[in-house]
């Protein structure tokens, strides 16, 4: 099943090296990462690519959103994913919005960026951000990176 995804993180105030964008600061809170599953396997590999990397670090980055995955100071509490063959992934960004991270997960389309901050729990406001794009929202939670997040 192809999709969009939102991964949700829970972390401490950290400066972390994220490729190009250099040394970033991000603020203790929550942070949510916009990314899509278009490709071969769709939502299940993408998010269990993600997944695996947050429970085990153990492979070298790729993407800016696997800085995150591989620090310490970032928790992966869930993933909200919503099924679809468009392209909708700088729609979900823009609905999502807010206090963003210039730059981050987004060198491929002309978004600010793709990772977003808020201060307090932000799973209805995502849910609610799939809705208001046309997608039906399922959200998947866990208090800690070694429960699996099946999609």
């Amino acid at each position: 099943m192809r999709g969009i995804y939102c991964l949700v993180f829970q972390n401490r105030a950290a400066t972390l090296r994220v490729g190009a964008l250099g040394e970033v600061a991000f603020r203790e809170g929550w942070h949510l990462y916009v990314g899509s599953a278009q490709g071969p396997g769709g939502l299940g590999a993408r998010v269990g690519r993600h997944v695996r990397l947050a429970e085990k670090r153990d492979r070298n980055p790729r993407w800016h959103v696997d800085r995150l995955l591989l620090s310490e100071t970032f928790v992966l509490r869930g993933v909200v994913c919503g099924a679809t063959e468009d392209d909708l992934e700088c729609r979900l960004a823009a609905a999502i919005g807010g206090e963003a991270i210039e730059g981050f997960g987004c060198s491929d389309c002309r978004c600010f960026s793709h990772l977003f901050y808020r201060p307090d729990d932000p799973f209805t406001g995502v849910a609610d951000a799939f809705t208001s794009i046309g997608l039906d929202p399922h959200i998947k939670k866990t208090n800690m990176v070694g429960c699996h997040l099946n999609v």
